[in-house]
Protein backbone atom coordinates (compact mmCIF):
# COMPACT_ATOMS: atom_id res chain seq x y z
CA UNK A 1 0.00 0.00 0.00
CA UNK A 2 1.58 3.19 -1.21
CA UNK A 3 1.15 6.51 1.28
CA UNK A 4 -1.57 7.95 -0.66
CA UNK A 5 -3.47 4.99 -0.61
CA UNK A 6 -2.83 4.79 3.35
CA UNK A 7 -4.01 8.70 3.79
CA UNK A 8 -7.58 7.69 1.62
CA UNK A 9 -7.77 4.54 4.60
CA UNK A 10 -11.32 5.04 6.26
CA UNK A 11 -10.75 6.56 9.33
CA UNK A 12 -13.54 4.30 11.35
CA UNK A 13 -11.11 1.02 9.61
CA UNK A 14 -8.23 2.41 11.03
CA UNK A 15 -9.54 2.84 14.36
CA UNK A 16 -11.00 -0.08 14.51
CA UNK A 17 -7.95 -2.60 13.29
CA UNK A 18 -5.66 -0.07 15.72
CA UNK A 19 -7.80 -0.80 18.60
CA UNK A 20 -8.77 -4.79 18.31
CA UNK A 21 -5.24 -5.10 17.64
CA UNK A 22 -4.75 -3.66 20.99
CA UNK A 23 -7.77 -5.89 22.64
CA UNK A 24 -6.36 -8.70 20.58
CA UNK A 25 -2.80 -8.71 22.12
CA UNK A 26 -4.27 -7.71 25.46
CA UNK A 27 -6.20 -10.65 25.56
CA UNK A 28 -3.29 -13.09 24.49
CA UNK A 29 -1.65 -11.52 26.84
CA UNK A 30 -4.03 -11.89 29.82
CA UNK A 31 -4.92 -15.46 28.79
CA UNK A 32 -1.01 -15.82 29.89
CA UNK A 33 -0.91 -14.00 32.83
CA UNK A 34 -4.28 -15.87 33.54
CA UNK A 35 -2.52 -19.49 32.65
CA UNK A 36 0.77 -18.50 34.46
CA UNK A 37 -1.15 -17.54 37.80
CA UNK A 38 -3.67 -20.46 37.65
CA UNK A 39 -1.03 -22.85 37.43
CA UNK A 40 0.78 -21.30 40.62
CA UNK A 41 -2.49 -21.29 42.22
CA UNK A 42 -3.07 -24.71 41.69
CA UNK A 43 0.52 -25.92 42.43
CA UNK A 44 0.47 -24.08 45.81
CA UNK A 45 -3.04 -25.65 46.43
CA UNK A 46 -1.82 -29.11 46.05
CA UNK A 47 1.62 -28.55 47.65
CA UNK A 48 -0.41 -27.58 50.96
CA UNK A 49 -2.10 -30.72 50.43
CA UNK A 50 1.29 -32.40 50.36
CA UNK A 51 2.99 -30.85 52.72
CA UNK A 52 -0.12 -31.63 54.84
CA UNK A 53 0.97 -35.18 54.38
CA UNK A 54 4.19 -34.20 55.84
CA UNK A 55 3.25 -32.67 58.60
CA UNK A 56 0.96 -35.78 59.36
CA UNK A 57 3.77 -38.11 59.44
CA UNK A 58 6.09 -35.79 61.45
CA UNK A 59 3.60 -35.53 64.45
CA UNK A 60 4.02 -39.51 64.75
CA UNK A 61 7.17 -40.06 64.64
CA UNK A 62 8.82 -40.17 68.09
CA UNK A 63 11.93 -40.38 69.60
CA UNK A 64 11.03 -41.21 73.74
CA UNK A 65 12.61 -44.57 73.16
CA UNK A 66 16.02 -43.73 72.59
CA UNK A 67 15.89 -43.93 69.22
CA UNK A 68 13.30 -42.98 66.19
CA UNK A 69 10.01 -44.68 66.02
CA UNK A 70 7.08 -44.32 63.45
CA UNK A 71 3.25 -44.75 63.74
CA UNK A 72 2.20 -44.42 59.79
CA UNK A 73 -1.20 -42.54 59.40
CA UNK A 74 -2.94 -45.44 57.30
CA UNK A 75 -6.55 -43.87 56.97
CA UNK A 76 -4.66 -40.54 55.64
CA UNK A 77 -2.19 -42.10 53.04
CA UNK A 78 -5.70 -44.06 51.80
CA UNK A 79 -7.37 -40.87 51.70
CA UNK A 80 -4.63 -38.92 50.08
CA UNK A 81 -4.60 -41.51 47.11
CA UNK A 82 -7.99 -41.03 46.72
CA UNK A 83 -7.80 -37.39 46.14
CA UNK A 84 -4.75 -37.64 44.11
CA UNK A 85 -6.46 -40.05 41.74
CA UNK A 86 -3.19 -41.90 41.51
CA UNK A 87 0.31 -44.07 43.58
CA UNK A 88 1.07 -42.17 46.62
CA UNK A 89 4.30 -42.76 47.78
CA UNK A 90 6.57 -41.74 51.06
CA UNK A 91 9.93 -42.01 52.68
CA UNK A 92 11.45 -41.64 56.33
CA UNK A 93 14.84 -41.82 56.68
CA UNK A 94 17.88 -40.75 59.32
CA UNK A 95 20.69 -39.13 57.27
CA UNK A 96 22.85 -41.61 58.61
CA UNK A 97 20.48 -44.25 56.50
CA UNK A 98 20.17 -46.77 60.29
CA UNK A 99 16.29 -45.94 60.02
CA UNK A 100 14.81 -45.60 56.82
CA UNK A 101 10.89 -46.49 55.37
CA UNK A 102 8.86 -46.63 52.36
CA UNK A 103 10.36 -46.42 49.34
CA UNK A 104 13.87 -46.74 49.22
CA UNK A 105 14.94 -45.97 46.04
CA UNK A 106 13.24 -42.37 46.56
CA UNK A 107 15.83 -39.84 45.33
CA UNK A 108 17.30 -37.60 48.27
CA UNK A 109 16.67 -33.77 47.40
CA UNK A 110 20.13 -31.60 46.62
CA UNK A 111 21.65 -29.32 49.23
CA UNK A 112 19.31 -26.67 48.39
CA UNK A 113 16.75 -27.89 50.73
CA UNK A 114 16.92 -25.93 54.14
CA UNK A 115 16.26 -27.76 57.55
CA UNK A 116 12.91 -26.84 58.91
CA UNK A 117 11.58 -25.67 55.55
CA UNK A 118 9.45 -27.73 53.19
CA UNK A 119 10.59 -28.26 49.36
CA UNK A 120 8.79 -29.53 46.45
CA UNK A 121 10.02 -30.44 43.13
CA UNK A 122 8.39 -32.37 39.61
CA UNK A 123 10.90 -35.39 38.88
CA UNK A 124 10.54 -39.02 36.73
CA UNK A 125 9.55 -41.55 39.70
CA UNK A 126 9.00 -45.25 38.37
CA UNK A 127 8.54 -44.34 34.64
CA UNK A 128 5.90 -41.28 35.49
CA UNK A 129 6.45 -37.40 36.62
CA UNK A 130 5.67 -37.04 40.23
CA UNK A 131 5.37 -34.23 42.55
CA UNK A 132 7.86 -34.91 45.50
CA UNK A 133 7.49 -32.67 48.83
CA UNK A 134 10.82 -33.11 50.66
CA UNK A 135 10.76 -32.05 54.70
CA UNK A 136 13.64 -32.04 56.55
CA UNK A 137 14.23 -31.01 60.81
CA UNK A 138 16.52 -32.49 63.15
CA UNK A 139 16.05 -34.97 65.61
CA UNK A 140 15.23 -33.17 69.29
CA UNK A 141 16.87 -35.81 71.40
CA UNK A 142 19.55 -37.59 68.91
CA UNK A 143 22.16 -35.07 68.48
CA UNK A 144 24.03 -34.77 65.23
CA UNK A 145 21.57 -36.46 63.28
CA UNK A 146 18.46 -34.85 61.02
CA UNK A 147 15.48 -36.63 59.80
CA UNK A 148 14.39 -36.80 56.08
CA UNK A 149 10.20 -37.00 55.33
CA UNK A 150 9.10 -37.34 51.63
CA UNK A 151 6.18 -37.73 49.79
CA UNK A 152 5.59 -38.17 46.28
CA UNK A 153 2.10 -38.30 44.62
CA UNK A 154 0.99 -38.72 41.05
CA UNK A 155 0.41 -35.55 38.72
CA UNK A 156 -2.88 -37.01 37.30
CA UNK A 157 -5.58 -35.41 39.51
CA UNK A 158 -3.45 -32.16 39.61
CA UNK A 159 -3.19 -31.69 35.95
CA UNK A 160 -6.63 -32.57 35.39
CA UNK A 161 -7.87 -30.07 38.16
CA UNK A 162 -5.19 -27.02 36.54
CA UNK A 163 -6.17 -27.51 33.30
CA UNK A 164 -10.21 -27.38 34.25
CA UNK A 165 -9.60 -24.32 36.24
CA UNK A 166 -7.04 -22.73 34.05
CA UNK A 167 -10.14 -23.45 30.65
CA UNK A 168 -12.42 -21.73 32.68
CA UNK A 169 -10.11 -18.97 33.49
CA UNK A 170 -9.37 -18.57 29.88
CA UNK A 171 -12.49 -18.90 28.70
CA UNK A 172 -13.53 -15.96 30.74
CA UNK A 173 -11.12 -13.78 29.38
CA UNK A 174 -11.87 -14.81 25.85
CA UNK A 175 -15.48 -13.94 26.56
CA UNK A 176 -14.49 -10.25 28.07
CA UNK A 177 -12.07 -9.71 25.10
CA UNK A 178 -14.75 -10.62 22.49
CA UNK A 179 -17.42 -8.12 24.42
CA UNK A 180 -14.46 -5.63 24.38
CA UNK A 181 -14.17 -6.22 20.41
CA UNK A 182 -17.71 -5.73 20.14
CA UNK A 183 -17.46 -2.40 22.48
CA UNK A 184 -14.81 -1.15 20.39
CA UNK A 185 -16.89 -1.19 17.04
CA UNK A 186 -19.90 0.09 18.96
CA UNK A 187 -17.91 2.88 20.37
CA UNK A 188 -16.60 3.88 17.13
CA UNK A 189 -19.42 3.28 15.39
CA UNK A 190 -21.13 5.91 17.30
CA UNK A 191 -18.40 8.48 17.92
CA UNK A 192 -18.02 8.74 14.37
CA UNK A 193 -21.16 9.37 13.90
CA UNK A 194 -21.37 13.09 14.12
CA UNK A 195 -19.12 13.08 11.19
CA UNK A 196 -21.44 11.17 9.23
CA UNK A 197 -24.03 13.93 10.18
CA UNK A 198 -22.01 16.63 9.29
CA UNK A 199 -21.20 15.05 5.90
CA UNK A 200 -25.20 14.42 5.52
CA UNK A 201 -25.88 18.45 6.39
CA UNK A 202 -22.72 19.51 3.60
CA UNK A 203 -24.30 17.14 0.94
CA UNK A 204 -27.35 18.62 1.68
CA UNK A 205 -26.56 22.26 1.01
CA UNK A 206 -27.90 24.14 -2.62
CA UNK A 207 -24.26 25.29 -4.57
CA UNK A 208 -24.29 28.68 -3.71
CA UNK A 209 -25.07 28.15 0.10
CA UNK A 210 -21.97 29.36 1.72
CA UNK A 211 -22.93 29.88 5.22
CA UNK A 212 -21.21 28.85 8.12
CA UNK A 213 -21.68 25.07 9.29
CA UNK A 214 -23.53 25.03 12.53
CA UNK A 215 -20.75 24.13 15.42
CA UNK A 216 -23.40 23.63 18.49
CA UNK A 217 -22.99 19.22 17.99
CA UNK A 218 -19.90 18.95 16.47
CA UNK A 219 -16.89 17.45 19.13
CA UNK A 220 -13.97 18.91 20.46
CA UNK A 221 -11.56 16.78 18.33
CA UNK A 222 -13.16 17.83 15.13
CA UNK A 223 -14.11 21.59 15.73
CA UNK A 224 -10.82 22.67 14.45
CA UNK A 225 -11.09 21.35 11.32
CA UNK A 226 -14.74 22.57 10.88
CA UNK A 227 -13.55 26.08 12.03
CA UNK A 228 -11.68 25.87 9.39
CA UNK A 229 -13.86 24.79 7.10
CA UNK A 230 -16.00 28.06 8.09
CA UNK A 231 -13.08 30.24 7.75
CA UNK A 232 -12.28 29.23 4.37
CA UNK A 233 -16.46 29.53 3.41
CA UNK A 234 -16.15 33.28 4.75
CA UNK A 235 -12.93 33.87 2.77
CA UNK A 236 -14.58 32.29 -0.39
CA UNK A 237 -17.81 33.99 0.32
CA UNK A 238 -16.00 37.07 0.26
CA UNK A 239 -14.04 36.07 -2.86
CA UNK A 240 -17.52 35.39 -4.75
CA UNK A 241 -18.68 39.12 -3.65
CA UNK A 242 -15.81 40.66 -5.01
CA UNK A 243 -16.23 38.89 -7.99
CA UNK A 244 -19.37 39.72 -8.31
CA UNK A 245 -18.83 43.34 -7.49
CA UNK A 246 -16.52 43.78 -10.07
CA UNK A 247 -18.58 41.97 -12.69
CA UNK A 248 -21.33 44.08 -11.73
CA UNK A 249 -19.13 47.35 -11.48
CA UNK A 250 -17.88 46.64 -14.90
CA UNK A 251 -20.70 46.06 -16.72
CA UNK A 252 -22.30 49.19 -15.32
CA UNK A 253 -19.34 51.15 -15.97
CA UNK A 254 -18.69 49.97 -19.62
CA UNK A 255 -21.91 49.73 -20.73
CA UNK A 256 -22.44 53.48 -21.24
CA UNK A 257 -19.21 54.42 -22.92
CA UNK A 258 -19.55 51.63 -25.10
CA UNK A 259 -23.19 52.50 -26.28
CA UNK A 260 -21.68 55.77 -26.45
CA UNK A 261 -18.80 54.61 -28.85
CA UNK A 262 -21.65 52.22 -31.15
CA UNK A 263 -24.12 55.67 -31.44
CA UNK A 264 -20.59 57.61 -32.46
CA UNK A 265 -19.83 55.18 -35.33
CA UNK A 266 -23.47 55.26 -36.50
CA UNK A 267 -23.11 58.59 -36.66
CA UNK A 268 -19.75 58.76 -38.36
CA UNK A 269 -21.24 56.20 -41.29
CA UNK A 270 -24.47 58.40 -41.87
CA UNK A 271 -22.14 61.71 -42.40
CA UNK A 272 -20.89 63.10 -45.40
CA UNK A 273 -19.02 65.95 -44.68
CA UNK A 274 -14.84 64.98 -43.70
CA UNK A 275 -14.60 66.85 -40.93
CA UNK A 276 -17.63 66.15 -38.83
CA UNK A 277 -16.36 62.69 -39.11
CA UNK A 278 -12.84 63.58 -38.15
CA UNK A 279 -14.19 65.40 -35.11
CA UNK A 280 -16.45 62.21 -34.85
CA UNK A 281 -13.19 59.69 -34.88
CA UNK A 282 -11.62 62.22 -32.62
CA UNK A 283 -13.99 61.96 -30.08
CA UNK A 284 -14.43 58.14 -30.18
CA UNK A 285 -10.44 58.18 -29.67
CA UNK A 286 -10.91 60.45 -26.17
CA UNK A 287 -13.90 58.13 -25.55
CA UNK A 288 -11.45 54.82 -25.73
CA UNK A 289 -8.68 56.15 -23.53
CA UNK A 290 -10.97 57.14 -21.17
CA UNK A 291 -12.48 53.39 -21.17
CA UNK A 292 -9.31 51.74 -21.20
CA UNK A 293 -8.29 53.64 -18.13
CA UNK A 294 -11.64 53.07 -16.79
CA UNK A 295 -11.06 49.12 -17.59
CA UNK A 296 -7.53 48.78 -16.25
CA UNK A 297 -8.16 50.42 -12.56
CA UNK A 298 -11.52 48.30 -12.36
CA UNK A 299 -8.31 45.26 -12.86
CA UNK A 300 -6.40 47.02 -10.59
CA UNK A 301 -9.36 47.07 -7.78
CA UNK A 302 -9.73 43.75 -8.67
CA UNK A 303 -6.20 42.53 -8.39
CA UNK A 304 -6.39 44.58 -4.92
CA UNK A 305 -9.26 42.78 -3.68
CA UNK A 306 -8.08 39.31 -4.24
CA UNK A 307 -4.65 39.01 -5.32
CA UNK A 308 -2.09 36.78 -3.07
CA UNK A 309 -0.40 39.00 -0.40
CA UNK A 310 3.45 38.62 -0.43
CA UNK A 311 5.11 41.19 1.33
CA UNK A 312 9.20 42.06 1.23
CA UNK A 313 11.21 44.46 3.40
CA UNK A 314 10.92 47.18 0.87
CA UNK A 315 12.62 50.46 0.57
CA UNK A 316 9.58 52.97 -0.06
CA UNK A 317 12.23 55.94 -1.31
CA UNK A 318 13.31 53.27 -4.51
CA UNK A 319 9.74 52.42 -5.00
CA UNK A 320 8.62 56.71 -4.87
CA UNK A 321 11.39 57.35 -6.78
CA UNK A 322 10.11 54.98 -9.85
CA UNK A 323 6.84 55.97 -9.52
CA UNK A 324 7.36 59.92 -9.87
CA UNK A 325 10.04 58.62 -12.82
CA UNK A 326 7.79 56.85 -14.49
CA UNK A 327 4.90 60.21 -14.45
CA UNK A 328 7.70 62.43 -14.72
CA UNK A 329 6.55 62.96 -18.64
CA UNK A 330 2.71 63.21 -18.14
CA UNK A 331 3.37 65.79 -15.35
CA UNK A 332 5.76 67.61 -17.78
CA UNK A 333 2.87 66.77 -20.79
CA UNK A 334 0.72 69.66 -18.11
CA UNK A 335 3.22 72.02 -17.19
CA UNK A 336 3.39 70.88 -13.52
CA UNK A 337 6.55 70.76 -11.14
CA UNK A 338 6.70 66.75 -10.42
CA UNK A 339 9.24 66.67 -7.22
CA UNK A 340 10.35 64.16 -4.95
CA UNK A 341 11.51 64.69 -1.43
CA UNK A 342 13.25 61.99 0.45
CA UNK A 343 15.35 60.76 3.91
CA UNK A 344 18.33 60.58 4.32
CA UNK A 345 18.24 57.00 5.63
CA UNK A 346 16.29 53.86 4.12
CA UNK A 347 12.39 53.62 4.76
CA UNK A 348 11.65 50.39 4.80
CA UNK A 349 7.71 49.24 4.95
CA UNK A 350 6.60 45.15 4.59
CA UNK A 351 4.49 45.66 1.66
CA UNK A 352 3.62 43.85 -1.88
CA UNK A 353 6.26 45.74 -3.84
CA UNK A 354 3.34 45.91 -6.87
CA UNK A 355 0.83 46.71 -5.26
CA UNK A 356 2.09 49.31 -3.34
CA UNK A 357 3.57 50.71 -6.81
CA UNK A 358 -0.36 50.33 -8.21
CA UNK A 359 -1.30 52.57 -5.26
CA UNK A 360 1.01 55.30 -5.27
CA UNK A 361 0.61 55.83 -9.32
CA UNK A 362 -2.93 56.44 -8.60
CA UNK A 363 -2.15 58.53 -6.34
CA UNK A 364 -0.04 61.17 -8.44
CA UNK A 365 -1.79 59.83 -11.45
CA UNK A 366 -4.72 61.55 -9.74
CA UNK A 367 -2.89 64.61 -8.03
CA UNK A 368 -1.35 65.62 -11.51
CA UNK A 369 -4.77 65.19 -13.60
CA UNK A 370 -6.55 67.58 -11.01
CA UNK A 371 -3.64 70.16 -10.92
CA UNK A 372 -3.92 72.83 -13.45
CA UNK A 373 -1.31 74.44 -15.93
CA UNK A 374 1.94 75.47 -13.79
CA UNK A 375 0.67 73.78 -10.85
CA UNK A 376 3.25 71.21 -8.63
CA UNK A 377 2.43 68.02 -7.29
CA UNK A 378 4.88 66.69 -4.44
CA UNK A 379 6.09 63.04 -3.27
CA UNK A 380 7.62 62.38 -0.05
CA UNK A 381 8.55 59.60 1.81
CA UNK A 382 9.44 59.60 5.60
CA UNK A 383 9.44 57.38 9.02
CA UNK A 384 8.11 57.94 12.39
CA UNK A 385 8.51 55.60 15.22
CA UNK A 386 7.16 52.20 14.20
CA UNK A 387 5.58 53.66 10.73
CA UNK A 388 6.69 54.62 7.41
CA UNK A 389 4.50 56.56 5.19
CA UNK A 390 4.40 58.08 1.76
CA UNK A 391 2.50 60.85 1.10
CA UNK A 392 1.23 63.06 -2.49
CA UNK A 393 0.04 66.97 -1.88
CA UNK A 394 -0.73 68.54 -5.14
CA UNK A 395 -1.66 72.62 -5.16
CA UNK A 396 -5.33 71.64 -7.12
CA UNK A 397 -8.71 72.79 -6.01
CA UNK A 398 -8.68 69.53 -3.75
CA UNK A 399 -11.67 67.76 -2.13
CA UNK A 400 -14.28 69.47 0.08
CA UNK A 401 -13.65 68.55 4.24
CA UNK A 402 -17.30 66.78 3.88
CA UNK A 403 -16.79 64.63 1.18
CA UNK A 404 -13.47 63.19 2.20
CA UNK A 405 -14.75 59.95 4.03
CA UNK A 406 -16.90 59.05 1.11
CA UNK A 407 -14.75 59.58 -1.75
CA UNK A 408 -12.73 56.41 -1.25
CA UNK A 409 -16.02 54.81 -2.03
CA UNK A 410 -15.68 52.95 -5.69
CA UNK A 411 -17.17 55.22 -8.45
CA UNK A 412 -17.59 58.20 -5.98
CA UNK A 413 -16.46 61.64 -7.34
CA UNK A 414 -16.12 64.73 -5.45
CA UNK A 415 -18.78 67.48 -6.28
CA UNK A 416 -15.80 69.88 -7.86
CA UNK A 417 -14.23 67.42 -9.67
CA UNK A 418 -13.95 68.65 -13.20
CA UNK A 419 -13.15 66.21 -16.34
CA UNK A 420 -14.03 62.43 -16.83
CA UNK A 421 -12.82 60.38 -14.17
CA UNK A 422 -14.57 57.31 -13.04
CA UNK A 423 -14.08 57.51 -8.98
CA UNK A 424 -12.14 54.72 -8.56
CA UNK A 425 -8.38 56.04 -8.12
CA UNK A 426 -8.81 56.35 -4.13
CA UNK A 427 -10.99 52.97 -3.90
CA UNK A 428 -7.85 51.56 -5.39
CA UNK A 429 -5.45 53.11 -2.95
CA UNK A 430 -7.68 52.69 0.08
CA UNK A 431 -8.12 48.45 -0.84
CA UNK A 432 -4.49 48.15 -1.51
CA UNK A 433 -3.71 50.12 2.17
CA UNK A 434 -6.39 47.74 4.01
CA UNK A 435 -4.73 44.88 2.46
CA UNK A 436 -1.17 45.92 4.07
CA UNK A 437 -2.68 46.66 7.35
CA UNK A 438 -1.89 50.43 6.91
CA UNK A 439 -4.14 53.76 6.74
CA UNK A 440 -5.12 56.52 4.36
CA UNK A 441 -5.14 59.74 5.31
CA UNK A 442 -6.94 62.21 3.24
CA UNK A 443 -6.42 65.89 4.15
CA UNK A 444 -6.16 69.44 2.75
CA UNK A 445 -2.85 70.37 2.10
CA UNK A 446 -2.21 73.15 4.99
CA UNK A 447 0.11 75.71 2.76
CA UNK A 448 -1.83 75.47 -0.82
CA UNK A 449 -5.13 74.08 -0.29
CA UNK A 450 -4.47 71.07 -2.47
CA UNK A 451 -4.86 67.64 -1.56
CA UNK A 452 -2.79 65.99 0.80
CA UNK A 453 -3.11 61.87 0.49
CA UNK A 454 -0.65 59.89 3.19
CA UNK A 455 -0.28 56.00 3.23
CA UNK A 456 0.86 54.92 6.53
CA UNK A 457 2.30 51.43 6.55
CA UNK A 458 4.26 49.13 9.27
CA UNK A 459 7.71 50.17 9.02
CA UNK A 460 10.45 47.20 8.59
CA UNK A 461 13.65 47.48 10.52
CA UNK A 462 17.17 47.48 8.41
CA UNK A 463 18.57 44.11 8.19
CA UNK A 464 22.19 44.31 10.03
CA UNK A 465 25.07 43.19 7.54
Amino acid sequence: MNLDALHRTSLRRTLIVVLLAGVFFGGVLQVYMTWKTAEAAVNAAFDRSLYGAIRAIDVNVSEDSGGVGIELPYALFEFFELTASGDVHYRIATEDGLVEIGSPDMPMPGNEVESGTPHFQTIDYLGSPMRVGTYIRPLRKLSGGNLVIQVAESLASRNEFSQKFILNAVARDVMLAVLAAGMVALTVAWSLRPLRQLREEVLSRKADDMSPIETRRVPADVLPLVDAMNDHLIRYSQLLATQRRFLDDASHQLRTPLSTLLTQVSYAQREPEEHKVRETLDAMRQQLKNTIRQANQLLSLARADTSEMRADSTDLQKLATTVTRRLWPMARHKHVDLGFEGSALPVLAWVNADLLQEALSNLVDNAIRHTPYGGRVTVKVGMEASTAWVSVSDTGPGIPESELPMVTQRFYRASNTQGRGSGLGLAIVQAITTRHHGHLLLAREPNEGGLLARIELPAALPTSS
